[in-house]
């Protein structure tokens, strides 16, 4: 029997650029999309960019110096090469935090990447450590995931650099986990487009179906080291300090360009080829999602960019037709795929997270277990900052 999809008259939010491309936005009478309500109601209660969250960080900042007193280190950032965390890493530095910096590198680094890489921890003088994925078995994976239809297909890079990263901060008894994650230009994120990228049962099942080995070196991280032993047995914290001042993308590529030489990458989240190539091309033609629109509404939000300049850039292409070209180009002879193989996985049939062996229920077990906790015993049981 063929589950029949009714399908919403396209719709723009009015507030926003978010649109019915997710399938899981609503609108008010006036236009405006969850999310801005969201974001109203919820998210910026949690964003600081005034002078209380100098104030709010400064004491958080105490406590990590205190905490790691005794260690060599204070922290670990993770450090791709991207604007939020090398931005987060010359803060660092201003802080005076021990900080070790840990590069995942997941063989997708551009060129671009691995020179900020060095200007930065150069510039601010940090200790790096750098974490190789053996190739042989991320790009077995990244097929796997090709072939299964899910549009999240930036999950295993994603999951091994949390698993590396949180790994190694355990392993060295580092408390405190910096993450250029923030709400200035991160605060929109229709969950209809992904699946959890921490959730070990999918990314399994997703191997054992469609990968032609087992993943013997890969790093993983399973759901109770997640969401239980690592904040509540080894105290791990991952705070998240852009969300304490104000953060502005663009005065931030000025200062990194003025002082340490850093390179624009044209683009979010262009250090990684896959996730540039995946973003730009794969993900809007076989799925239908524009990363730019939550990327542009999370701006709106913050006052970065106004909705009428989000809408400008939408209309400009993804791609050149040459830079698609040699990265079409790099992409299939990277994953070592055939000729004619590219179109044919783009063509498969497409496939929901949910269709896959999951964790989905007991996380959210797990939320609503602690938001009522943190109702009972007034205690904030989160663990990011």
């Amino acid at each position: 029997m063929t589950k029949e999809i009714s399908v919403a008259p396209y719709q723009v939010c009015t507030r926003c650029v978010m649109d019915t491309s997710d399938a899981e936005i609503v609108f008010n009478p006036d236009g405006v999309c969850n999310h801005c309500l969201r974001f109203d109601k919820e998210i910026s209660t949690q964003w600081f960019p005034g002078p209380d969250g100098s104030h709010k960080w400064e004491q958080i900042l105490l406590q990590v110096k205190l905490d790691g007193k005794k260690n060599e280190y204070d922290c670990i950032l993770g450090l791709s090469g991207g604007l939020d965390s090398s931005l987060l890493a010359l803060r660092a530095k201003e802080w005076g935090l021990r900080v070790l910096a840990v590069h995942v590198d997941a063989g997708w680094n551009s060129e671009l990447a691995v020179f900020n890489i060095q200007q930065i921890v150069q510039y601010c003088d940090f200790d790096l450590h750098t974490i190789v994925i053996d190739w042989s078995e991320m790009r077995d994976l990244q097929v796997a995931y090709l072939q299964s239809g899910v549009s999240n297909q930036d999950v295993p890079q994603d999951h091994a650099f949390f698993a590396s990263l949180y790994a190694e901060a355990t392993h060295r008894n580092i408390r405190y986990v910096l993450s250029g994650g923030n709400i200035a230009t991160e605060s929109i994120f229709p969950k209809s487009w992904h699946g959890n990228a921490m959730d070990r049962r999918s990314l399994m099942s997703i191997n054992k179906q469609f990968g032609n080995s087992k993943l013997r070196s890969f790093p993983t991280i399973g759901f109770l080291r997640y969401y239980v032993i690592n904040p509540y047995f080894y105290r791990l914290k991952v705070l998240r300090p852009l969300n304490y001042m104000p953060y502005d993308r663009h005065q931030a590529l000025l200062e990194l360009e003025d002082k340490v030489g850093y390179k624009d990458y044209g683009r979010k989240h262009g250090e990684s080829l896959f996730t540039r190539f995946f973003q730009n091309y794969l993900l809007p033609k076989r799925f239908g999602y524009d990363k730019r629109r939550p990327h542009l509404s999370s701006g709106i939000m913050s006052g970065q960019i106004t909705r009428d300049e989000a809408l400008q850039i939408l209309d400009q292409p993804l791609y050149t037709e040459a830079d698609l070209l040699a990265d079409t180009r790099y992409f299939n002879k990277k994953l070592r795929l055939a000729t004619g193989e590219l179109e044919e996985l783009i063509n498969l049939p497409l496939r929901y997270h949910s269709d896959y062996k999951n964790q989905t229920f007991m996380y959210e077990f797990l939320r609503k277990l602690k938001s009522a906790a943190e109702r009972v015993f007034h205690v904030n049981l989160s663990t990011n900052g």
